[in-house]
């Protein structure tokens, strides 16, 4: 792999089933244009609905009543945060070594970086990972398997393994803005980096993470061609450097920032968390001149600038491998200093232990399984009938009439019909799945 073709500004769209380049969209504004195409990328994540939606949904703590307690779309901001200054840091590191091909500058590393960080969260269902299991169970219980009879191998993997990864995908290049059109229609650069887990769900570990249904296959052929991904097996390639410094970021936000929302809710003491962040802080310091709180946000703050410059230096230090392809199956918080490393991982452990376990998740991680369910029950068989035959109940023409911007076509596979399904149950809000399923079981008649 090369930086020419990793950072490429090549945008895709769809024409009459195909997938074509595009213009860049700083062309389209002018050789005066104000915004760089990685600019332009920002602005079209920010104004789009499917970002707005992450206001309310799990980040950890689902209906937190507190009112600074994180949601995906404040962790997917910090992240992004995070993000630009770990793409900057090292930008600045591979301009100093000419690693950077003419016309690039070390600001697009971050701005790339940030992109990705931002749109990484947007296929989360409503619940978080607990609604992803719930998905998944609904359609591999056996009771339901009927449904799926008729499917290709590789379009029931899809349709048995919700995952959010695959679903951001999904809402940036078919879904939100030119749907069906190519999507938003992002750089290159910034899809690459966005790519966690370049595979689909038919490879031998995409039962568990990846980030390709076969719905966006075609496309990320193209942009993988564009940017000069290597395959490593059938529908599988070799991850783009950048999106290295996005797992990074994410890493660091959710094993940090997690135990300060802890604090702020009473499930961990301020020491507790002090301990764990004064690893990476000027244990010299006299922090107790501070509030509780104020220590906290102060002793993250410059543990997250910590983590940021060991990442970085760790990304150069590898950056051959990166290249190459040779550091697949590896990750820079892994690979960081001993103090960075340790850090983190205690803080994750912290979480696991006295937070995840917490009775008040626990109740409602429970009642994700039937409250998503319930719209699945409601919703699948009346697309099933839909699809495969022309006798349908009332009950089920009704729960058809939901799905309005998924709206079915006697044209659609049953595969496609399935997805258009996940992406409306996807799509929701916490808030909203939960008045849903109360609706339609009729409870909030009585």
């Amino acid at each position: 792999m090369d930086w020419t073709r990793l950072l490429s500004v090549q945008r895709f769209k769809l024409d009459n089933g195909c997938v074509v380049p595009t213009v860049t969209a700083s062309s389209e504004e002018g050789a005066e244009a104000l915004r760089t195409d990685f600019h332009i990328d920002y602005d079209r994540v920010v104004f789009s609905s499917g970002f707005r939606r992450l206001a309310r949904k799990t980040q950890v703590h689902p209906f937190a009543l507190h009112d600074h307690t994180h949601n995906r779309l404040t962790h997917s901001v910090e992240v992004a945060s995070v993000g630009r200054s770990l793409g900057n840091r090292v930008g600045v590191m591979l301009a100093a070594g000419n690693f950077l091909p003419p016309g690039s500058h070390a600001a697009d590393i971050g701005a790339i970086v940030q992109v990705a960080c931002l749109a990484h969260d947007f296929g989360n269902p409503p619940f978080g990972h607990t609604g992803e299991d719930a998905l998944r169970e609904w359609f591999r219980d056996p009771q339901h398997v009927h449904y799926l009879r008729e499917l290709s191998n590789a379009e029931r993997n899809d349709i048995e393994t919700y995952e959010g990864n695959a679903h951001s995908l999904r809402l940036i290049a078919s879904l939100e803005m030119y749907q069906n059109a190519g999507g938003m229609r992002l750089t290159s650069a910034v899809i690459g980096a966005l790519l966690k887990y370049p595979w689909t769900s038919s490879a031998e570990q995409g039962r568990n993470k990846f980030n390709i249904y076969q719905t966006e296959l075609p496309f990320i052929n193209c942009v993988a061609q564009e940017l000069g991904l290597p395959q490593s097996g059938e529908n599988h390639w070799v991850r783009h450097p950048l999106s290295y410094l996005m797992e990074a970021a994410d890493d660091i936000c959710y094993a940090l920032l997690d135990l300060e929302d802890a604090v702020e809710l009473g499930l961990l003491q301020v020491d507790e968390v002090e301990q764990i962040l004064s690893r990476l802080t000027n244990k010299e310091y006299d922090w107790h001149d501070y509030a509780s709180q104020g220590r906290c946000a102060r002793l993250r703050g410059i543990a997250i600038g910590r983590a940021v410059d060991d990442i970085a230096h760790t990304f150069i230090k590898h950056h051959g491998d990166l290249l190459n392809g040779s550091f697949r199956g590896k990750d820079l918080l892994a690979l960081s200093s001993p103090d960075v490393n340790e850090a983190l991982n205690a803080a994750k452990e912290l979480a696991r232990t006295r937070i995840f376990r917490h009775q008040s998740k626990l109740i409602t991680e429970i009642a994700t399984f039937p409250c998503l369910g319930s719209i699945l029950g409601l919703l699948v068989p009346a697309v099933h009938a839909f699809i495969k035959t022309d006798k349908l109940s009332k009950r089920q023409e009704l729960a058809l009439s939901l799905l309005k911007e998924q709206k079915l076509s006697k044209d659609d596979s049953l595969y496609l019909a399935y997805m258009k399904v996940l992406d409306f149950v996807g799509g929701m809000t916490d808030n909203t799945a939960a008045k849903l399923a109360r609706e339609v079981s009729g409870i909030e008649m009585l």
